[in-house]
């Protein structure tokens, strides 16, 4: 039986012109050859499996040769050849600088350089992983690498550039290797394919290019991996099989459900793709290369980016004409925070659906039409559910009534009056209150409505003289207190420190439409006096009234009231409400 040999080493190139994607390189090399300028060093840096090695390998070869052809190229037939080739030659020398990196193994090469070659012009050291030698082995190497005999030359091989000395860097002559392209190694395992007699499918070498991450040698490997498991003929299932990759096809299919708002079949898919044992960061990672893809593939200047096959190309084109510009940077966006965010979270699965669910939502209408800037909230998922549930039965009517005396401590019932009456609003000045006045009755009937439109002349845009609808509603105490809380909730990042001043100011009605706020120092007085037309123009929209004025004065002393702690204000809770004395003494809770 005739030995097993793999790929990468029996289709090894054996000349400059059989290296693959390195044209650029071998044609200098080939050049020096001929004119016979041959430095005293050069250095051979790149990705792992790119022939950094192998053309090495060949340029010793070649500049030893006895008849060189006029290309450049090693004759393959002369002495020099021949003891290369049964590898028996005495001036070519390799040293794996990962297993030989001490001071010994360099003191030792300096001797071998002393000796001159037997046959041939030159002896040739050729040291692979050249990184890996200590610092006191490089600085013994230094002298004899800047001043060697003249019968000498230096190939240094590394994969890790910037871990060599500077020192050594400008001794040398610096060739840096190209990562292989996946068509260069398509169309090399193709040859690989058609001399050993294998079928395939070109989109299955493409898996496997992509796969080898620019590395040929990685490409030959995976390939007789894939030609083992599939028994002569590589076909795509087989090889994303063997190499348990996901399909490309379940990320087609995620991009035409996000772009159709099909969050449902999104979700019952990743199911799907989850349960095969695919990990969710895999899957974000993999669906962000591809929107990348689909991306580039929407103009015919970054179509040639696209290192895939001539069918996956023509796919990736087919989808970008459905998909927006729009949709896929703000996918990327999303997809790139998921991969940031993967690591760290402790509930990953949930992270990758709500991605996919955001994604999902990027073509979907906002559920109100207004402009402005979009909330940071999902949409609703089953919007036109909704809509018809709620047309086939209405929703039955609310009415308001005024509240009750009539309450019972024991049972807990409220005695709701026979006929329902609408309260109109009054109208009254209230006692002016304090700064120590606290929000926290406020808050819950804030949040819903912490969301709003951003209006134009208000504190969230930059035009205080903005154009008002000519309204004169009246409003309450109650209702100006709860804008004016909302208002420093949307107030802009910059104004931070003088909306939280704001908080815990009370405004109050002196005079219907007249307001006063107190303010408790001089720099708060200040700091509003700059901002008051945007403060009026904001209270005027929210309170559906445009003859609000505002008059501001600095607090008096007998006015200011120190604002409580956290434990004072949970004191004064548990005086007003035994109850939550009781459960914290049931509960056996400390306050923070």
């Amino acid at each position: 039986m005739e030995e097993y040999i793999v790929s990468a080493r029996k289709y090894r190139p054996t000349s400059f012109d059989a290296v693959v994607g390195q044209q650029a390189l071998t044609t200098t090399l080939k050049n020096a050859v001929k004119s016979g300028k041959l430095a005293h060093a050069y250095l051979f840096c790149g990705p792992r499996g790119v022939g950094k090695t192998t053309c090495a390998r060949i340029f010793a070869k070649a500049i030893n040769c006895l008849t060189p052809t006029a290309e450049g190229e090693a004759c393959g037939q002369c002495e020099s050849c021949q003891a290369f080739n049964e590898q028996r030659s005495f001036n070519i020398f390799e040293l794996d600088a990962a297993s030989n990196n001490s001071v010994e193994h360099i003191k030792t090469l300096m001797e071998q350089t002393r000796i001159p070659p037997q046959v041939g012009k030159y002896k040739v050291f050729i040291i692979d992983e050249v990184h890996m030698l200590s610092t006191a082995a490089f600085n013994a190497f230094l002298k004899t690498l800047e001043e060697p005999p003249a019968h000498v030359i230096f190939i240094l091989a590394t994969t890790e550039k910037h871990k060599i000395l500077p020192t050594i860097l400008s001794r040398c002559q610096i060739y840096d290797f190209e990562r292989m392209t996946v068509r260069n190694t398509i169309n090399h395992l193709k040859t690989v394919a058609e001399k050993e007699g294998i079928q395939y499918e070109e989109q299955a070498l493409a898996v496997i290019a992509e796969k080898a991450d620019g590395g040929m040698r990685d490409a030959l490997s995976i390939f007789d991996q894939a030609a083992s498991f599939c028994q002569g003929n590589i076909t795509y299932q087989k090889v994303i099989e063997d190499l348990n990759v996901l399909d490309s096809d379940y990320y087609f299919q995620l991009i035409d459900m996000a772009v159709e708002n099909k969050v449902s079949d999104i979700m019952v898919l990743l199911n799907q793709i989850i349960n095969k044992g695919f990990d969710g960061g895999l899957l974000i990672g993999g669906l962000a290369k591809h929107v990348r893809n689909v991306l580039m593939a929407k103009d015919p200047q970054t179509l040639p980016l696209l290192e895939v096959s001539d069918q996956q190309r023509e796919r990736y084109q087919q989808q970008a004409q459905k998909c927006e510009t729009r949709f896929l940077y703000d996918a990327l966006r999303l997809m790139n925070q998921c991969d940031i965010n993967y690591r760290q979270s402790s509930n990953k699965r949930l992270l990758v659906e709500l991605t996919l669910i955001e994604v999902a939502q990027i073509t979907q209408p906002d559920d109100s039409p207004a402009s402005g800037r979009k909330p940071r909230r999902l949409k609703s998922l089953f919007k036109q559910l909704i809509e018809q549930s709620q047309s086939q039965k209405a929703a039955p009517q609310v009415v308001a009534t005024e509240p009750s005396n009539n309450i019972s401590s024991h049972s807990g019932h409220v005695s709701t009056p026979s006929e329902p009456s609408t309260p109109k609003p009054t109208v009254s000045p209230l006692p002016k209150k304090t700064i120590g006045f606290s929000w926290n009755h406020l808050r819950e009937k804030a949040k819903p409505q912490s969301k709003m439109q951003i209006i134009p002349g208000s504190l969230n845009s930059n035009d205080p003289n903005a154009k008002i609808k000519d309204e004169q509603q009246e409003f309450t105490q109650q209702d100006l207190e709860l804008q004016w809380m909302m208002m420093c909730n949307r107030m802009p990042q910059k104004l931070s420190g003088i909306a939280t001043r704001m908080k815990n100011m009370n405004p109050c009605i002196t005079e219907m439409p007249h307001i006063e706020v107190v303010v408790e120092n001089q720099l708060a007085f200040d700091q509003m006096t700059e901002i008051k037309g945007s403060i009026v123009n904001t209270l005027k929209i929210y309170l559906h009234n445009n003859a609000i004025t505002l008059d501001m004065r600095i607090a008096e002393h007998q006015e200011k009231v120190r604002i409580p702690t956290r434990r004072e204000q949970f004191e004064l809770m548990e005086k007003e409400n035994p109850a939550i004395k009781k459960l914290r003494d049931m509960l056996d809770l400390e306050l923070a």
